[in-house]
């Protein structure tokens, strides 16, 4: 299983917000994690907590992508975490190699043609909606059988769109639109969205559902779902710190 490390070049961001919200500081922590051993490395410019704003495509580019161009020079592996295809397209032209869509195409329509075009592996998670109203459309028959239906709308418009079959990688999206309960019984029903036949990344470090008070003191409880996951198929797990989830994995 993977490692993909986030950073957050952003100053609202649920865990990090502001820790590496400029250029030296996102770069310093990037050359961490690579250090640390970090396979993929998650940077994004537009904070998708519950309730925050969106920022403009300028400020998210001007944000991300000289990170991403001074990263790409020491070989790591870099996904761009963007719902825009414009900043999608200017991430991989900086030296990113996957797109990480929250929204899975839903939020900009030219999205899934832009990364059917650049040949370049896709994440699509679940997604509901916009971060200001998420949280009201936490509503599921069955959460596992709903959220595996519209990914597969998802999946089949990302294929119609001429995304390869290799390409396609799928997110759950815990947390986004979805209460506690809901995390939990996805996670342990996750085996059913690896038998989709598509790779399969998990969200869920730090989050609210893992319980403590503040997202730091959710750490240990991270490297836990880390462990309970390596065992399912999971692809990769996406997660604030490094270091810790490599060696868990290593054991």
């Amino acid at each position: 299983m993977l490692v993909m490390g986030i950073l957050n070049v952003t100053p609202d961001s649920f865990a990090d917000g502001g820790r590496h919200n400029d250029y030296d500081a996102a770069v310093t922590r990037g050359l961490e994690m690579i250090d640390e051993g970090v396979d993929i490395i998650d940077i994004g410019g537009e904070s998708t907590r519950p309730g925050a704003d969106r920022v403009t495509e300028a400020e998210e580019i001007a944000r991300t992508i000289p990170v991403i161009t001074e990263l790409a020079k020491h070989g790591v592996k870099i996904s761009i975490d963007t719902m825009r295809a414009t900043t999608a397209e200017a991430a991989i032209n900086a030296g990113a190699s996957i797109i990480n869509d929250v929204s899975g195409g839903l939020a900009d329509p030219h999205m899934l043609q832009t990364a059917a075009r650049l040949q370049v592996p896709y994440i699509a998670m679940h997604w509901r909606g916009q971060s200001k109203d998420m949280n009201s459309k936490a509503f599921y028959g069955d959460v596992v059988t709903d959220v595996i239906s519209e990914l597969k709308e998802r999946i089949t418009a990302a294929l119609e769109a001429g995304i390869h079959d290799s390409n396609l990688i799928i997110d759950p999206g815990l947390g986004f639109a979805k209460d506690a309960h809901h995390n939990w019984e996805i996670i342990d029903s996750i085996e059913a969205f690896v038998a989709l036949g598509y790779p399969v990344l998990v969200g869920g470090s730090r989050k609210r559902f893992l319980g403590g008070d503040s997202p730091d003191d959710r750490e240990q409880a991270t490297i836990e779902l880390t462990k309970r996951l390596a065992a399912t198929g999971v692809w990769a797990v996406r997660v604030h710190s490094v270091k810790p989830h490599k060696e868990v994995l290593a054991k």
